[in-house]
């Protein structure tokens, strides 16, 4: 089976260039892909709960007695070490493996894992630095008292269009998504509490990578 992953921040690799690239590895490998799973604006770090599509991918393993789940490129299933550490050992508990189209890191020698542990951990360093950059170039903007891109998650804007104001609905609404983090809820179903009860979002319905950005832009 296959495994997509495309995030917001990282379009340069999106669904059909995925596909394209496990069916050509399929092709060359003269094996069938029995299934295909897609988390869509899914970001590398997000955890295994918050995966609807890789999740679906792991009930497959075993439904469909399948031994391989096929990745485009190893940082498709994570940008996060630990995340990808615990994914590939739930596949190899049901007796599978991931491979890699692209050939990166396949085996299961020793020269192999710390292909793939190095491959993943410069995965991991580039995301922290784009984060680390674009930050960086938001505060210098708010010094300056300029508004830095969209408004911040508490705020609306003012009627100059230019200032901020608190939004005191948001605000309870962070408050209330953040506490519940702590009492160790996933984000998928504090999407779900909150929608229960009533608090309403920006957009048209609570999704758990709204409520993942809610908490952690705010911490």
């Amino acid at each position: 089976m296959a495994y997509l992953r495309v995030s917001t921040e990282d379009q340069a690799l999106g669904p059909e260039a995925q596909r394209a690239a496990i069916e050509g590895w399929a092709a060359r490998q003269g094996v069938q892909v029995l299934s295909w799973h897609l988390d869509q604006g899914v970001g590398g770090a997000t955890p295994i709960e918050d995966r609807p599509g890789l999740l679906a991918a792991l009930r497959d393993l075993e439904d469909l007695e399948t031994g391989l789940v096929v990745v485009a490129k190893w940082d498709r299933l994570a940008r996060d070490i630990m995340v990808a550490a615990m994914v590939e050992r739930m596949v190899e508990r049901v007796g599978a493996r991931i491979v890699s189209a692209d050939g990166v890191g396949v085996g299961d020698g020793p020269e192999a894992a710390l292909m793939r542990a190095m491959v993943q951990a410069f995965a991991a360093y580039e995301r922290a630095l784009i984060r680390a950059r674009t930050s960086a170039a938001l505060r210098a903007l708010r010094a300056k008292g300029q508004r830095a891109g969209e408004v911040p998650l508490g705020y609306r804007l003012a009627e100059d269009g230019k200032g901020l104001l608190e939004d005191t609905g948001e605000t309870e609404a962070i408050n209330q998504a953040r506490r519940l983090r702590a009492e160790g809820l996933s984000y998928r179903r504090i999407a779900a509490e909150m929608e229960q009860r009533g608090l309403r979002p920006r957009g048209t319905k609570w999704h758990a990578m709204t409520v993942r950005r809610m908490v952690r832009e705010t911490a």
